[in-house]
């Protein structure tokens, strides 16, 4: 269940990731907030440098035209008093008449930590005097008495950090804890969806907040169940059906065989009537060849077929089947060229005789059936070697765990066949799939078979061109290495 902890660790990081952008934005926010409420400099640098600007005159003290301008624009008011007297020695023309012009120390040191006349007071020290700036009543507010503790202010980038930390916890346990009932009712389901491709049935608690899906998923189980059983059914169906029809047909077809046997045999019917025996004998012969091939197919489609594999050589038993077919071809019309390297006589491959030999015999009987006019047939059997290990490729490492494969070839030089027919004869349904094309299938049945009998042996077929000419079939079967090793060492212990 790799999917429930992915599923966990992509909510997490989304609310890690909604967490981390939220105080990016709220800073932001801020930062901007602040930067746009904020002037050019702050009132205590404003009074500091009105204080800087008073020069004494002889008719006393006066403030520059520029800083006077600059302070009127902005609607300050602004009074300097001298150090010794406390009295004002200026002020601005615009001073408001609450404003008093003579001070006592205490009254001082009140107006410099707060306000006069509910006017936020600023206060800059000039060379002779105070200088007290009043801006206009709400443009600042100001603490009166603020103190910290110095420790507290130390530590405060440390507390900070842990309450933030304590706070991205808490947020994750209460996210964590909120979607537990999900995820308790996602594996479930998970686990159920998983099941139905390998066709297990699945029954769900179709309580909680997906009970709704739990519902549609046993739906979906008893669906495919149901269909699944009347596949069964139907299989069963049409592998008896073909049996029965295969039995049935036996009996009277001997009985065609014989009588047309006898007549093409008889010395009172003229030559003509013989040739017509002669035709009945051997179409009787190839529809119990189809007959036989169907029935075979059938068995192998639906796993009825037993496979009583053994050690055995491939060379050995396809020079078997060559051979039954030259000495059956008493006219000299389909010559068999044997084209195995005669260094090779052990192809040790570990398969049911009886199959392999139908496999090479349905080849070399389909290139006769599709060449009237005769044709050479060649047959072979090679080793293809396993791709090396070493190379750094997916193929490498997949010949790195292989032995190679026995592949026997049968090709003719007849008429061969399109690239679209090869095409339809390595992808398109046979005779055991329902296909409105199947009259346009003149390599059917035969190949079916030769491609089931490979499977059922681990193997492939390929099927193309021949290097003749004509057409072509290679069977790969995997080798039994293994006993070509024993082999090897029995030979070496008797020499």
């Amino acid at each position: 269940m790799k999917s429930i902890p992915k599923l966990i660790r992509r909510f997490v990081l989304i609310l890690l990731l909604s967490i981390f952008l939220f105080l990016a934005l709220n800073v932001g926010f801020l930062i901007f907030y602040t930067v746009g409420h904020s002037t050019n400099r702050g009132p205590w640098t404003a009074a500091q440098e009105a204080a800087e600007s008073m020069e004494q005159t002889e008719a006393g003290y006066v403030m520059s035209e520029e800083m006077q301008a600059e302070l009127e624009s902005d609607n300050i008011w602004a009074v300097y008093i001298d150090n010794s007297s406390l009295k004002a020695l200026w002020h601005s023309d615009y001073l408001p008449d609450t404003v008093p012009l003579v001070y006592t120390a205490s009254e001082i040191a009140s107006i410099t930590r707060g306000y006069i006349d509910d006017c936020p007071i600023f206060t800059g020290a000039g060379e002779d005097g105070l200088m007290i700036l009043g801006y206009p009543q709400k443009s600042f507010w100001k603490h009166m008495y603020p103190s910290w503790d110095y420790q507290m202010i130390e530590s405060a980038p440390k507390t900070a950090l842990t309450v933030l930390s304590a706070n991205i916890v808490l947020v994750l346990l209460i996210y964590i804890g909120a979607n537990t009932g999900l995820l308790r009712s996602v594996r479930p389901i998970v686990e159920g969806i998983q099941r139905l491709p390998e066709g297990e049935p699945v029954s769900l608690k179709e309580r909680g907040i997906l009970s709704e899906l739990a519902f549609h998923l046993n739906k979906t189980s008893e669906m495919l169940q149901s269909q699944k059983y009347q596949l069964r059914k139907k299989d069963a169906a049409r592998a008896n059906w073909i049996a029965g029809v295969s039995h049935d047909i036996r009996t009277p077809l001997s009985m065609v065989m014989g009588y047309a046997a006898q007549l093409e045999n008889s010395e009172y019917l003229r030559e003509e009537d013989r040739k017509k025996a002669s035709a009945i004998v051997r179409q009787s012969h190839r529809i119990k060849n189809l007959i036989n091939d169907l029935n075979l197919a059938s068995k192998l489609e639906y796993n009825m077929q037993p496979v009583v594999r053994e050690e055995i050589n491939a060379v050995a038993l396809v020079r078997q089947a060559a051979a039954d077919f030259i000495n059956m071809d008493v006219d000299g019309r389909y010559p068999i060229e044997w084209e195995t390297d005669e260094n090779l006589t052990v192809c040790p491959i570990c398969a049911d005789k009886e199959l392999i030999k139908r496999a090479v015999s349905n080849l070399i009987q389909n290139s006769m059936n599709h060449n009237e006019d005769g044709c050479t047939v060649y047959i072979s059997v090679s080793v293809s070697q396993p791709v090396c290990p070493s190379e750094n490729t997916e193929a490498g490492r997949k010949g790195a765990d292989s032995n190679g494969y026995c592949v026997i070839s049968v090709e003719d030089d007849g008429t061969g066949v399109s690239d679209e027919e090869i095409e339809k004869l390595n992808h398109a349904p046979h005779y055991m799939v329902c296909d409105t094309n199947t009259r346009e299938q003149r390599h059917g049945l035969g190949l079916l078979i030769v491609k089931q009998i490979a499977e059922s042996h681990e193997g492939s077929v390929e099927i193309g061109r021949s290097g003749h000419g004509g057409f072509g079939v290679k069977i790969l079967l995997p080798l039994d290495i293994a006993r070509k090793k024993e082999q090897n060492k029995e030979q070496n212990f008797y020499v």
